[in-house]
């Protein structure tokens, strides 16, 4: 089958098909490109989605993804833009493999195209030269006849009339003979014309044209089979993405399936453990009989010792439940707390305490107190923006884990100072050996910074260590603390004491660390919920030595300098700070990181600590 051959006569639809094949090629160009578009688009979509929702860094948000699902989360938004970069290439491709390149083959094509058919168009201007020489030969050869039968009829006529002179005659005869001589040149030349027409004419039919018409054909063909590849390269580029795309989702899959929902429980534990031990159990009191309240001659045998005791249980007081937030200043103390106020019979009507349930309902509707002027003051200056340097404002387990954290970074930028040291150090001796490089006393003043920094980051990493120490050391041992302070009282008043595990009170009065119990001491005319006594200060139990300087800025706290003695009056209860006096009117709160405490041997439980 060849165009030459059976479309020979079909010059004009031959050119009009070729143009609407190179038609529908630019068509599929532009499909392509606007697939490409429509992957990048899509790309960029992804992206903007995966990065919309990645967690901003130094944020809230960034502290979240340490939980398995959140960590999952985010590989699902890792393996998305990587989903993205897929389309990314195929788009790539595409451009590269189908669509500039079709581009470059459709100009080609355009090119080859008006070559044949120029030829074509060449060969058929030919012919028609060749048919007009023909017809031109062949209207003159009639003519010729025409002309030449004429003058031998006029001959013959002149020849029969008798009239005519000999002379007419012979002129007559020689115009005859002239046009029949042109008549045969006429004949020999449209023969020749004719013959070489034919000649033309058939390799027109026979050779030019079915050439132009195959090359033509092939130029089809082979539009045909590069659409034909261009559409199979146009899979392919899909297909070469398909592993890639395909272990993206297995990272989706794999990231699914590492979620632990336990390991997430044990996060929240760890994020928001307080330490806290939970409370104890409520004692019952027996309301149907009147309660006689007697106080054992042993526990208040003199004022002093009484009042002591009195103060002791104000202080520890604190709240019954840890998650309540915040404390509500303490009422005024009672006008006095000797034992001479404490009667020896029932109490009177008006003295009368009402009874558990009504106590427990107000107690849970109203908010708890601040019980003593320290926390009111903490919590305050929390309120103010000063958030304690030990983070006391924490838990105990946040706080140790905030130490823990500030002592890792202290270590850090230590061993950053201590290598930026050695790398001075390193170059002062190059400079010593080879003077020409540099002056090696201009670095002194940087290798003095530097040793000046280092020393400087461990004292407070030294600082912090020790309020680690503190706090990992006391941990442990914070229930016994909490049952030897809840029974103190036990051998004493022989009546009720409620514990309360409860630590440390933080600056906003959210958190204590103080072992206290919720006392309830019959012998007494009213509650201990009084916090402060204007009657004579408390005995000093110790003395102590202060082992840094400390500027006492806030209410309550007392300034010290590094190496001055003052006297002991009130342990640190847990909660990191410790009552000095340094004359009788002149007392307050030093942290206990901060002196050295010495605690008379005859004072119970008396121990160091530096």
């Amino acid at each position: 089958m060849s165009w030459g051959t059976e479309l020979w006569d079909q010059f004009d639809n031959l050119e009009k098909h070729t143009q609407w094949g190179i038609d529908i090629l630019e068509k599929y160009i532009k499909f392509v490109k606007e697939r490409t578009e429509i992957e990048l688009s899509y790309a960029k979509q992804l992206r903007n989605l995966s990065k919309k929702y990645q967690p901003k860094k130094n944020s809230k948000e960034e502290e979240e993804y340490k939980y398995t699902a959140c960590k999952a989360f985010l590989s699902t938004l890792n393996e998305m833009n990587d989903y993205a970069g897929q389309h990314e290439v195929i788009s790539e491709n595409m451009t590269s493999q189908i669509t500039v390149d079709l581009m470059r083959y459709v100009q080609e094509l355009k090119q080859e195209r008006k070559s044949n058919f120029h030829d074509g168009r060449k060969a058929q201007q030919h012919i028609e030269t060749c048919w007009k020489q023909l017809e031109s030969s062949k209207r003159r050869f009639e003519r010729d006849c025409k002309e030449a039968d004429r003058a031998q009829q006029y001959f013959e006529k002149m020849d029969a009339d008798i009239n005519v002179t000999k002379a007419d005659v012979e002129k007559a005869r020689q115009q005859a003979q002239l046009r029949h001589q042109m008549a045969e040149d006429s004949k020999a030349d449209y023969s020749s014309i004719l013959q070489r027409f034919n000649q033309e004419q058939w390799e027109y039919y026979h050779t030019h044209i079915p050439n132009i018409f195959q090359k033509i054909q092939e130029m089809e063909e082979r539009r045909i089979v590069r659409i034909g590849e261009s559409m199979k390269t146009y899979a392919e580029v899909d297909r070469q993405v398909i592993p890639i795309i395909g272990k993206c989702l297995d990272g989706i899959v794999k990231a699914a399936e590492s979620i632990d929902q336990k390991n997430d429980s044990q996060l929240v534990v760890e994020a928001y453990k307080s330490g806290f031990e939970p409370p104890g159990d409520i004692e019952f009191e027996d309301y149907t009989q009147p309660m006689k309240r007697t106080v054992s001659e042993n526990s208040l045998s003199s004022s002093k010792e009484g009042k002591a005791e009195l103060k002791f249980g104000g202080k520890s007081r604190g709240k019954l439940w840890p998650f309540i937030k915040k404390n509500k200043p303490p009422p005024p103390p009672p006008a006095s707390a000797s034992p001479s106020a404490v009667p020896n019979g029932p109490q009177s009507p008006k003295q009368q305490k009402e009874p558990l349930s009504h106590r427990f309902n107000e107690f849970m509707t109203s908010k708890p107190k601040i019980h003593c002027f320290r926390s009111l003051k903490r919590g305050l200056s929390l309120k103010l923006g000063a958030t304690p340097e030990d983070f006391s404002n924490l838990p105990p387990e946040q706080r140790r884990k905030k130490l823990q954290q500030k002592v890792d970074d202290l270590n850090k930028e230590i061993q950053k100072e201590m290598d930026q040291r050695d790398a001075i150090t390193k170059m002062k001796d190059v400079y010593l050996k080879n003077p020409q490089m540099g002056d090696p006393a201009s670095l002194d003043h940087k290798l003095a910074e530097a040793t000046q920094n280092i020393e400087k980051l461990r004292l407070e990493t030294h600082k912090f260590e020790a309020w680690l120490a503190e706090v990992e050391g006391r941990l442990p041992a914070r229930s016994e603390q909490a049952r030897r302070q809840s029974g103190m009282y036990d051998g004493q008043t022989h009546q009720t004491v409620t514990n309360c595990a409860q630590d440390r009170e933080s600056p906003d009065g959210s958190y204590t660390e103080e072992q206290s119990q919720e006392s309830e001491l019959k012998v007494l005319a009213a509650d201990f919920d009084d916090e402060f006594d204007d009657e004579e200060p408390l005995p000093a139990i110790g003395t102590c030595k202060a082992l840094y300087t400390f500027e006492g800025q806030n209410e309550g706290t007392i300034s010290v300098v590094e190496g001055e003695m003052l006297s002991v009056i009130e342990e640190d209860k847990g909660d990191g700070w410790t009552r000095i006096r340094r004359s009788e009117d002149e007392e307050g709160y030093v942290p206990t990181s901060y002196v050295e405490v010495y605690l008379d041997k005859n004072a119970k439980g008396a121990k160091t600590y530096i």
